[in-house]
């Protein structure tokens, strides 16, 4: 049992061992000193699976009728235990997560969803280290951590034992031999050190014996038992854990770490995310990422090894003093007992029907915006997933969301969304969710009493200094004459005043710029400013590329296409985490905030958010073009939107929205400043080590993307993901419960 040991009677439930074909299945019981009972299944070979969980089911049942096990704690190390044991009427049902099993080499396919059953099943589950716990803590409301423990008194022994005579360094490592060894790196450090002795004990497992590397300084003596750890650990000098870092490792928490230490035996690993966390800042644990790296921390745990009374040793053990499995189980029964009265009362009046099993969908969408409505449509309609694409808002299309208003005015919720693109591909795709309504956007600045063209250009500067101004080359002229010239250009402000001049920039860029984030130009990374050109002729068009238009029908209606199809499920008004507990699903897409994905481990990243002021005014029309931005810090607001510019609707009465930037209220515009942008680093590197996860979107990766940007970006996601699908033919294949 390892990490669970009682008061209560225990029975560990193992999985089955294969017997002769014509032998009776049967249980093998042993009882262990512990007091804990080890029951075996024992089956023939080559059954079926279905028979072969029929067969095992029975036996289990047969073993709580003979025992008289009534409403036991059912306590999962596995989620493939779960078909021979869901029927039972259980007082807590206990999830051990010790690893991210389907990371590993011949994982079952119903692992995965075995386990999202389980998940949704259990009242606590308890992760194998920090590590698997941050990856899963989203997963379930009470879950809980716990590391590797140790028993110190047993390892302990190994202080005690004669030295051994000197015969020229040993390193060992004790463990299963699977994938998780770095084969190529012990075959390294064998080479690189013919004088070494290095000792591998156990099991080899899942991969041939072939591929272990032969040295005449390697040796592999087999299994051994846990009683005779110690005094395996006394023959060695250093003792090693050469970890591959792969999937199946990203989430292990060594348990020999801690043992390792308590026998008084220097350690050195590859980064192991737990180890590093937990033990990386001990002189006696080295850290080494190469065969050389691993090679040196070697021969200096060698050196630590022959100082037997060293300030190594003592910090090693003081680290450990609160460390033990009788804490660990004191800790997790307070949580089992407290989640089996949880149930009690949960199941006073109990459901007796059979519980369907859980809903199994190929691909999970967190928002239906642009990107997480693209992805939907590809891998349904191309690719033959199933896919269900959940929102906390109650409408699809996020931030593009349109609607009619109370006098049937068709207005934009989240502002105005003027699509424009150079991408034929982008253009040509959402042509077939929607027609077009040719529009060219143009905003006028409310400069003084004055409309003035923005961006910034040649009528634009006749206006406001009273000139008349021919040709580019005089515009240039004027522009260049009024630049101030920026050595380094790394702030907003540096883009404008090196351009066209502290003027210029003081009345158009300066007061809007502090307004919409918060903080000066000189504050702000350089791109903020670059996405306003200015120019030198009398183009008048806010954009100028080669695709401008807008949906004819409005964006809802476009979502709405797009997600119209059979293998697409949506449910909106819903939190993704609510919903991730009640259904199955293999793949994630995510398109919300990033640090929010990750509870927000290293902090918020900053955001500005919107407030909008929605009027409707009974006339035609409010303002000669959809948008007139008021620069003037004074104004409290930024802009004032009127829709049917955009819309080209035809009402006697007419729709416009006030825009107040904030800083409280939704994510809408990831803030671009240089410790924002490290900040997410940390929040990148965290995506990079979830493969199952796609991040896409603006908040996902924190980028100031246009709409025709994301809907690129999620084409894009999907053709990587493309060659690794399957097409989902039937909910029983998929869920594999057979």
């Amino acid at each position: 049992m390892g990490r669970f040991a009682a008061a209560r009677p225990v029975i560990y439930f193992e999985e089955a061992v294969a017997i002769g074909l014509d032998e009776t299945p049967r249980l093998a019981l042993r009882e262990e000193p512990t007091g804990v009972t080890v029951a075996t299944p024992l089956i023939p070979g080559r059954l079926g699976a279905e028979e072969r969980d029929h067969t095992v089911k029975t036996l289990l049942d047969a073993l709580v009728r003979d025992r008289d096990i009534l409403r036991p704690i059912l306590w999962y190390y596995t989620p493939m235990m779960l078909p021979i044991s869901r029927h039972i009427e259980p007082s807590a049902v206990v999830y051990d997560c010790m690893d991210e099993l389907a990371n590993f080499r011949f994982a079952p396919p119903a692992l995965r969803p075995l386990e999202q059953e389980l998940i949704a099943t259990a009242d606590v589950i308890f992760t194998g280290g920090y590590s698997l716990y941050e990856a899963k803590q989203h997963l379930h409301a009470n879950i809980h951590p716990f590391p590797s423990s140790v028993d110190r008194a047993h390892f302990a022994q190994t202080r005690r034992m004669p030295a051994r005579a000197s015969t020229g360094p040993v390193l060992g490592f004790y463990g299963v031999l699977d994938e998780r060894m770095d084969l190529e790196l012990i075959a390294a450090v064998a080479d690189a050190r013919p004088d070494w002795t290095i000792v591998m004990v156990g099991p080899v497992v899942k991969i041939s014996p072939d591929e272990l590397p032969r040295r005449s300084n390697i040796h592999y003596p087999g299994s051994a038992d846990y009683a005779d750890l110690p005094a395996r650990l006394a023959e060695w000098d250093v003792a090693l854990m050469p970890f591959a870092i792969n999937e199946s490792t990203r989430f292990i928490s060594p348990t020999k770490t801690p043992e390792y230490l308590s026998a008084g035996k220097p350690v050195v690993s590859t980064p192991i995310r737990d180890v590093v966390r937990h033990y990386g800042d001990l002189a006696a644990v080295g850290i080494a990422d190469t065969a050389e790296a691993f090679v040196a921390a070697c021969e200096t745990a060698l050196a630590q090894a022959a100082d037997c009374n060293g300030a190594w040793l003592a910090e090693s053990d003081a680290a450990l003093a609160d460390l033990s499995w009788d804490q660990t189980y004191i800790r997790m029964n307070a949580l089992i007992e407290r989640a089996a009265v949880a149930r009690t009362k949960a199941v006073s009046t109990p459901d007796r029907r059979p519980k369907a099993p859980l809903a199994h969908y190929d691909v999970l969408i967190v928002g239906a915006g642009f990107a997480g409505s693209v992805l939907a449509e590809r891998l349904a309609s191309e690719s033959g997933q199933r896919v269900l694409i959940v929102d906390r808002r109650p409408h699809v299309g996020g931030n593009a969301f349109d609607r009619l208003d109370h006098t049937g005015v068709m207005i934009h919720q989240y502002g105005p969304h003027i699509f424009h693109t150079n991408s034929a591909e982008v253009f040509a795709y959402l042509s077939r969710f929607t027609r077009w309504r040719p529009y060219e956007h143009r905003v006028l600045a409310q400069v003084g009493e004055t409309l003035v063209p923005m961006p910034i250009n040649r009528t634009t500067l006749n206006i406001l200094f009273g000139l008349d101004l021919q040709n580019d080359e005089q515009a240039a002229g004027f522009l260049a004459s009024r630049a101030e010239p920026v050595s380094v250009v790394r702030t907003s402000e540096d883009v404008v005043v090196s351009a066209i001049g502290r003027e210029l920039y003081e009345t158009f860029f300066r007061g809007y710029t502090r307004k919409q984030w918060g903080l000066d130009p000189s504050q702000l990374d350089k791109s903020v400013t670059s996405r306003v050109p200015t120019r030198t002729n009398t183009d008048d068009r806010y954009f100028t590329d080669t695709f401008q238009a807008m949906p004819l029908d409005g964006y809802t209606a476009m979502f709405e296409r797009m997600l119209d199809h059979e293998n697409i499920e949506v449910r909106t008004g819903v939190e993704y985490r609510d919903v991730a507990r009640m259904v199955a699903h293999d793949r994630l897409v995510f398109t919300g905030p990033i640090d929010e994905f990750f509870d927000y481990r290293y902090g918020r990243l900053p955001y500005r958010s919107l407030k909008f002021r929605h009027e409707t005014h009974p006339q035609e029309t409010f303002q000669p073009v959809a948008n007139v931005n008021f620069p003037d810090e004074a104004t409290p607001f930024t802009r004032i939107t009127e829709y049917k510019h955009l819309t080209g609707q035809m009402h006697p009465s007419t729709s416009i929205t006030y825009e107040y930037p904030t800083a409280e209220g939704d994510p809408y515009y990831p803030i671009p400043r240089p410790e924002n942008h490290a900040l997410f680093k940390r929040y990148e590197a965290l995506a990079a080590e979830r493969p199952e996860v796609s991040f896409v979107g603006r908040l996902a990766t924190y980028r100031y993307y246009n709409m025709d940007q994301v809907v690129g970006q999620a084409l894009a996601t999907y053709r990587k993901l493309a060659p690794s699908l399957k097409v989902s033919v039937s909910d029983a294949a998929a869920v594999g419960l057979g």
